[in-house]
């Protein structure tokens, strides 16, 4: 009797329905570079923030940790081989385990984050192994080859793809002709659902789901074109192609309102669609050529939108009504996320700004550099209970971002 008043008082909004299953992965909750922290310093000391710890031993990569709320996931390769490094929150290796193969033939290494949904962490290789294993031990639970399994074509650079979870469905796209973007199910790794999309190679995007009244729309670029597709049923129901040629397409697209935000280093670079009601329609409403990124990811502040240009190295913000550029900064190219009203820039020559946005002008903060780590500064940062967790090649480190 008392579950079934529950039921009642709950659909009359008396009592709360139990919370969505958190999930934690690329670049944030929504995949959209913004962490929902409180407290964070609004300027750092001249050397930077305080540097907790750091960890040298996650192999070669340029994937993102990914911090839960006691461990910390990131993806690294050793002799070739796809590794899951597990962490404390102190930086103590705890275990790591080997999940499939990894690229070695352009900046070898990781180039993807794990997903971690409750006990399940699933991951993707640079050479197309998704798997799906125990966030405990690290055993195995289920395996596929996105080129073996689901016919698919790998790209000039790796898969570079976080899989993402809905639900009970895991995605991948293996950018085969046939086989463009699947649905899985995620806890047995059967095939739930295959789109052709164009039948082009994937674009290095890891894809995001929206929701447009009662439609779920899977959002990923495909080499030439972002596809919007059905996420239960995997019809296409739209696509906007690029009119220049260019092949990489990294960054996951932004949604806002009735409206969705793209930036791509090359074809249409930044641009504003407006989703019917329904979600089965797109309108372009601008383009700014100007406003390109390959794969450092767009976040929004208010009403404006920030990213770091590819052609020119500065840091760009962008008017979300009108299209315009409103300032820049000469800070470099790099990767950007938000938090607790702050912009944070970690560029490709390993310098970390903290950057204030007001009213479409960009102030530098503060900076410093990081000098631990090896070869390139490609990952994306993580920041979780007032930590900032960067990591360059095998070295992670974690910074103290909290207010005394």
């Amino acid at each position: 009797m008392k579950s079934v008043i529950s039921i009642i008082l709950i659909a009359i909004g008396l009592l709360p329905a139990s919370k969505e299953t958190k999930i934690y992965q690329f670049r944030g909750e929504n995949r959209d570079g913004t962490f929902h922290e409180t407290n964070l310093l609004k300027q750092w000391p001249a050397d930077g923030p305080t540097l907790l710890w750091s960890c040298d031993g996650i192999g070669n990569g340029y994937g993102s940790p990914i911090v839960t709320d006691d461990r910390i996931f990131v993806d690294g390769e050793i002799d070739s081989v796809a590794y899951l490094f597990v962490l404390d929150l102190k930086g103590n290796l705890l275990w790591k385990k080997p999940y499939g193969a990894e690229w070695m033939k352009t900046c070898n290494g990781s180039r993807s984050a794990p997903t971690v949904v409750k006990d399940l962490v699933y991951l993707t290789s640079g050479m197309g192994d998704v798997a799906c294993v125990k966030a405990t031990t690290g055993d195995k639970v289920w395996s596929k080859n996105m080129v073996a399994d689901l016919h698919g074509v790998n790209n000039a650079f790796g898969y570079a793809q976080s899989v993402l979870v809905d639900g009970d469905l895991a995605f991948c796209s293996p950018g085969g002709r046939d086989t463009n973007v699947v649905a899985l199910n995620r806890f047995t790794g059967d095939l739930k659902w295959i789109c052709p999309g164009l039948g082009q190679v994937e674009g290095f995007s890891s894809s995001r789901m929206i929701q447009k009244g009662k439609q779920k729309i899977l959002l990923t670029f495909s080499e030439q074109a972002l596809l919007g597709i059905d996420g239960k049923k995997g019809d296409l129901l739209w696509v906007h192609k690029m009119d220049t040629a260019g092949n990489v397409h990294a960054n996951t697209p932004l949604f806002y309102g009735e409206n969705i935000y793209y930036v791509a280093g090359d074809g249409n670079r930044g641009v504003k669609l407006k989703l019917s009601a329904n979600g089965k329609e797109i309108a372009e409403v601008w383009r700014n050529r100007d406003f390109d990124n390959y794969m450092g990811g767009v976040i929004r502040t208010g009403n404006y939108l920030i990213t770091t240009g590819a052609r020119k190295p500065y840091l760009k913000c962008l008017d979300m009504n009108s299209g315009i550029i409103t300032d820049s900064l000469k800070l470099g190219t790099g990767n950007v996320v938000f938090a607790d009203g702050m912009v944070y820039l970690y560029n490709q020559k390993g310098l970390v700004y903290l950057i204030q946005e007001d009213g479409g002008k960009l102030s530098e903060i503060s900076s410093f550099k990081v000098t631990l780590g090896t070869k390139e500064h490609f990952s994306h940062p993580f920041i979780s209970n007032g930590i900032l967790y960067l990591r360059h090649g095998k070295t992670l480190m974690a910074y103290s971002l909290r207010k005394v």
